[in-house]
């Protein structure tokens, strides 16, 4: 379930990465406006009242297979809309609306099982403050430039931001069926952020309602990741 705890272990990983320097910038969003957004199978987590949506920019790093085979680009920034979702059994995780990255090769690949990656043209700057642009450069027009100021490690990981940031799947389709590929890593270290500037249009791309008000934003120096094999959770049809 959500939270600051892995799930389960991932045994058997597929794949090993690294995740540095991710913003998170969650949004409320309506919970029925979103359902139709979704597959079938998939409904809104519902997390302090809310449906949720997710814009969030980091670092790849130490992209490698099982066995010790390096994915073609290993390190890369990356750019993720998501949000959050639980599946015909209940079991939370994550639903991807976009994912973009810089290497070609990499987002090709990906689109071979059916998600929604993107070749984009990213850079990450890290100082005392953290930003992030980008510009897509095939798919639907989008852009960003983000600037943030981490703040201190948060004390409570167990409230709203650990209940988001903290998902240990994510749900794909593939030919009219719905995989899961499940994730450990260690909790979450969450700081709070300021956002200093925020100019994007990822959000508005995918098709998701126009989101209101301003984004609940948090911030982490990063996790190491294991990903599991996809797996099946609803067959086609």
């Amino acid at each position: 379930m959500a939270g600051n705890r892995p799930e389960e272990r991932v045994e058997r990983p597929a794949a090993y990465q690294s995740w540095r320097a991710m913003t998170f910038l969650h949004w409320r969003i309506d919970a029925d406006i979103l359902s139709t957004h979704l597959p079938r199978g998939l409904e809104p987590d519902i997390v302090d009242g809310s449906a949720w949506v997710s814009l969030t920019p980091f670092r790849v790093e130490r992209f490698r297979l099982a066995g010790g085979l390096a994915f073609p680009v290993s390190s890369f920034p990356e750019t993720n809309f998501r949000t959050y979702v639980r599946d015909p059994k209940g079991r939370d995780g994550l639903w991807f609306f976009s994912l973009d990255v810089t290497n070609v090769m990499n987002a090709a690949l990906a689109r071979l099982g059916a998600l929604p990656y993107y070749w984009s043209s990213l850079s990450l700057d890290e100082g005392g403050d953290v930003s992030y642009t980008g510009r897509r450069r095939f798919g639907p027009p989008a852009q960003y430039d983000i600037r943030v100021r981490p703040g201190p490690e948060l004390a409570d990981r167990d409230g709203i931001a650990g209940l988001l940031a903290g998902r240990w799947r994510a749900f794909s389709p593939f030919a009219g069926a719905l995989l899961e590929v499940r994730v450990e890593h260690q909790p979450w270290p969450l700081h709070a952020a300021t956002v200093l500037h925020l100019d994007q249009t990822v959000t508005a791309a995918s098709g998701v309602a126009p989101l209101i008000g301003e984004p609940l934003v948090h911030f982490s120096p990063g996790v190491d990741a294991r990903l599991s094999a996809p797996r099946l959770v609803r067959g086609p049809g």
